[in-house]
């Protein structure tokens, strides 16, 4: 039964292939290259927790619309066993551009705040303007907070009490905002200004004031903190502005969405350049560094400053501890995607074959 199931995707995948629908996100670059692995070239995968990836695969799984992905989906919803579902099906392939692997980390931070402006909760967080839609790039990051173009709209969510926690929220792109009363609201990323994003850890490093190995959110956090008229030019710096939309339904045990608009996996899901791997794909992780990683995650994120085949963004979690741990994180490594096996052959050269 497995394997007529199995002719039966390989032949939706063939048709694909002939028919130019892509499992990549998006045309085969010139200066990418593909090299397609077997499953003992991976470091770590027999040890792996293959049924915790499986059950944040079938989270985004259903939202893959390709006929080849929907063949492949229905059997995942069968119940097969997670490790040989994804032997049978899928092919590891290793995409590179020329430039290094890098790993950072990402969170849900937790800020304090409240619905109403007051003298401590002063920082807007604030909803998408029509404009800023229609207009691409709007405004940037210091003409939204000096010009006043905000000012009188209804656009406020929430007010926070930190302005630097409200950078760190829009790097995030999601998080929870606590209220006196004790409730939790939760939001989530609506769209940006189409400014790019530059780092000010980057700057901070470009400006002698530390090495490069000594930055980590927290420290610039501090800095920023212990030098206010700096600081907020160090803010401004990075042009980029992202408008938020309350997603508080999400429940509280459940992640924040992702870009796929499902709740997103604490250490299973990482955040990735989807015009190079299709979003809901499984990705292989060999993360060196401190703390050596080597996991089978799913790419169910993006981020502005997640560009390239070789860069990935790994979810710790919600809360400051998670914060700690993805604020220290920057190591080189490798990521495989894992593709369906028809695909995964069909970019290979016919010399190869």
């Amino acid at each position: 039964m497995v394997l007529g199931f199995y002719r039966r995707v390989v032949c939706a995948l063939r048709i694909s292939a002939i028919f130019g629908a892509s499992l990549l996100a998006g045309p085969l670059a010139s200066d990418v290259k593909y090299d397609v692995l077997s499953f003992d070239q991976l470091d770590g995968w027999e040890t792996d927790d293959h049924a915790a990836a499986f059950q944040t695969f079938l989270n985004t799984c259903n939202d893959m619309k390709d006929p080849d992905w929907g063949a492949v989906c229905a059997y995942a919803r069968s119940g097969p066993d997670p490790r040989e579902f994804f032997e049978l099906f899928f092919r590891p392939v290793l995409i590179t551009d020329g430039n290094d692997a890098l790993f950072t980390g990402y969170f849900e931070p937790e800020l304090e705040g409240s619905l109403y402006r007051s003298d401590r909760y002063r920082y807007p967080v604030y909803k998408m303007p029509a404009e800023a839609r229609r207009n691409r790039p709007w405004l940037t990051r210091r003409e939204i907070l000096e010009s006043g173009v905000m000012d009188g709209r209804g656009l406020e969510i929430a007010y926070v009490d930190d302005p630097v926690e409200l950078f760190f929220l829009q790097i995030q792109g999601s998080g929870r905002i606590r209220l006196p009363d004790g409730r939790a609201l939760r939001v989530g990323y609506r769209g940006s200004n189409g400014h790019d994003y530059r780092s000010i850890g980057q700057e901070l490093v470009r400006q002698g004031i530390y090495e490069p190995h000594q930055v980590s959110a927290q420290v610039i956090k501090n800095w920023v903190r212990r030098n206010p008229d700096e600081g907020q030019e160090l803010l401004y710096h990075n042009p980029s502005y992202v408008f938020f939309r309350e997603v508080s339904k999400v429940p509280s045990d459940k992640g924040p969405l992702g870009a796929m608009n499902r709740s997103i996996t604490t250490m299973r899901t990482i955040a990735v350049d989807p015009s190079i791997i299709r979003l809901g794909s499984p990705v292989w992780i060999e993360k060196d560094g401190k703390k050596p990683l080597r996991r089978l995650m799913i790419a169910q994120d993006t981020g502005s400053a997640i560009k390239g085949a070789q860069r990935a963004d790994v979810f710790f979690g919600t809360g400051d501890k998670a914060g700690r741990e993805a604020g220290t994180l920057r190591d080189p490594g490798r990521l495989v995607v894992l593709m369906p096996i028809q695909r995964a052959y069909a970019l290979l050269p016919e010399s190869a074959l």
